[in-house]
């Protein structure tokens, strides 16, 4: 069973991203025949305009996905552009892929409908995506519940070619996760760096304790009992507390007579200390640049041998070969 996952390098990973998407994914290279995770910084074109900027933010993507879990000798990680393959592929799937298919898509029409200059790389883009799975025989394509969307499209794309030239593509399944977080950001709104709330994994310790002492709250006096259900800063202390620890703040806000200060000092003890090892071995790990290029290079050589396979074989049956 191969199961694939890739992740942009346009920003720092925050608290958001690891707890709403990469924690799950990591752990589904457990127990797995074949797991390929790719940064996608082909992707990250349509966004990230400066090159310095993204061959920084690819490296960073590295470090952060080995420093958090991922095991070069379970899982496959390379970064997206060391595959040629992928830009071959991603054409032969436009020749079939409809126009009203891309239209549909949402990245496409909610950038339109905000009046802003949408691309050709942007419009595209699911037909790179698809050809991101389907160049490795993608089983399994983990996603949260509101990117099903996306292995649907790549399974229309690769429906069409099928249609017209035999069953070239597997077509993949989407592995919803289930237990995917939602994470509030400082001013409860869902955490993102587009919208400056962010808190990210690995930043400087004394920047992350200032941003989670600037967490907004409401005004109710330390008397008042107050209600956990809904309260972002409860949800963010939740995620990093154990059960006993969730239950006991819980009857806190219940009763009243706390200040938050007090919870946003414990949240930021908290956060460092469960980030404490993975921010230790990505220390390590930045230290040694020629091993992360060894491991993405070898991770690419992998990625080849399948991706050149499965080209050969799409080729072959368009008439290409």
């Amino acid at each position: 069973m191969r199961i694939l996952s890739g992740i942009q390098p346009t920003g720092r990973f925050h608290w958001g991203n690891y707890f709403g998407a990469i924690r799950q994914y990591i752990d589904l290279q457990n127990g797995r025949d074949t797991a390929f995770y790719f940064i996608a910084n082909l992707h990250a074109l349509t966004t990230v305009r400066v090159k310095d900027q993204l061959v920084q933010n690819t490296l960073d993507a590295a470090l952060d996905l080995l420093a958090l879990g991922l095991d070069p000798n379970r899982a496959t990680l390379f970064v997206q552009s060391d595959v040629p393959e992928i830009s071959e592929l991603c054409w032969i799937l436009m020749t079939t892929t409809p126009m009203g298919l891309l239209e549909r898509c949402h990245a496409y029409k909610d950038k339109k409908a905000r009046g802003l200059t949408a691309d050709a790389g942007l419009f595209t883009y699911p037909v790179l995506m698809a050809a991101d799975i389907l160049l490795y025989d993608s089983e399994l394509v983990p996603v949260g519940e509101d990117q099903v969307q996306h292995v649907e499209v790549c399974r229309d794309i690769a429906g069409a070619f099928n249609h017209s030239f035999g069953e070239v593509f597997v077509l993949p399944k989407a592995y919803v996760v289930k237990d995917t977080a939602k994470v509030p950001g400082l001013d409860g709104s869902k955490m993102s760096k587009s919208y400056g709330n962010a808190v990210d994994v690995f930043e400087e310790i004394k920047t992350q304790r200032k941003k989670i002492m600037s967490i907004v709250t409401d005004s109710r006096p330390l008397e008042e009992p107050k209600n956990p259900e809904g309260d972002h800063l409860f949800e963010l202390y939740s995620l990093f507390a154990s059960s006993e620890q969730t239950k006991s703040l819980a009857e806190t806000y219940r009763r009243g007579g706390f200040g938050y200060g007090s919870v946003k000092k414990e949240l930021a003890v908290l956060a460092e200390t469960y980030f404490a090892e993975a921010r230790a071995k990505r220390e390590e790990l930045a230290a040694q640049p020629a091993k992360i290029r060894e491991i993405l290079a070898e991770g690419a050589k992998k990625a080849r041998q399948k991706a050149s396979e499965v080209l050969l074989r799409t080729q072959q049956a368009c008439g290409l070969k």
